[in-house]
């Protein structure tokens, strides 16, 4: 890793030269991060069409108690990055809120917090940029859920005239979506495909995990539990998770031959 400069409106400003600039420069954005900058570098550069090396295709079932189950029986269990350090975060909240307001000590305390969040994200990116990678280099079609992460979060606190109910559950569980990064996985997936020459579709997860995979029958009462699947009907069972990946990269063939099929 060298160091180079780049010429600010205030001067030159040295920078640790992580890896060789290619193309040319269009436009430089300087950005902080707690204690640290960084600069992002755009480049304009002419690539041939790349060509994805893997021949397999996988449907993706994201979920909270298993992160992200595969079709063909992989599970990754959940980094609960913020879960991990909640109540840590909670006493520093609590000890902030008791000093006096804008004095030295303040200003450190809303620092340690700050670098607090900042390795809560740091964690998060990583587990999800090492999943992502992973998946784009094995396979060359991924097909995942087109979950409405915004509305799957949303408050259930209502208004004073009609109040919601089960508020406090409804939070911790909003609490547990956000800290997932589930659509922080679908973005890295659908640009590192583009660079691999592979491909990203997403499906409405409508019955995927009430759907049985062998003989199509569709019912609340196949899930069994959490964790299991049971046909009521033909006896199939699996883990509930990967049936809906598996029904999942099913949807996605489906689509894939209605776009490609003549109108």
């Amino acid at each position: 890793m060298d160091t180079a400069s780049i010429c600010l409106g205030s001067g030159a400003v040295e920078f640790w030269d992580s890896r060789p600039v290619e193309g040319t420069i269009k436009n430089v954005t300087v950005s902080r991060q707690g204690q640290h900058w960084f600069v992002s570098l755009q480049v304009e550069m002419a690539i041939a069409d790349p060509v994805h090396p893997a021949t397999a295709q996988v449907g993706i079932d994201l979920g909270i108690a298993t992160f992200a189950a595969f079709s063909d029986g992989a599970l990754h269990p959940p980094i609960n990055a913020y879960r991990r350090v909640a109540k840590k975060k909670a006493r520093m909240q609590r000890r902030l809120a008791r000093m006096v307001k804008y004095s030295c000590n303040w200003k450190k305390q809303r620092q340690r917090i700050a670098q607090l969040d900042i390795r809560i994200a740091n964690c998060r990116h990583d587990f999800l940029h090492q999943l992502s990678t992973a998946t784009s280099k094995n396979h060359a079609v991924i097909v995942v859920e087109d979950l409405q992460v915004k509305h799957m979060s949303k408050s259930a606190r209502g208004t004073v005239e009609e109040p919601g109910k089960h508020v406090a559950a409804k939070s911790g569980l909003n609490k547990a979506i956000l800290d997932q990064g589930w659509g922080m996985l679908r973005g890295m997936l659908a640009y590192k495909q583009a660079w691999r020459g592979g491909a990203v579709i997403a499906v409405h997860p409508r019955y995927t995990s009430q759907t049985c995979p062998e003989c199509g029958h569709v019912a609340k009462a196949n899930r069994v539990q959490q964790a299991l699947f049971a046909c009521v009907a033909c006896g199939y069972t699996y883990h509930a998770d990967v049936v809906a990946a598996k029904n999942i990269l099913a949807l996605g063939h489906r689509e894939r031959l209605n776009a490609c099929s003549p109108r």
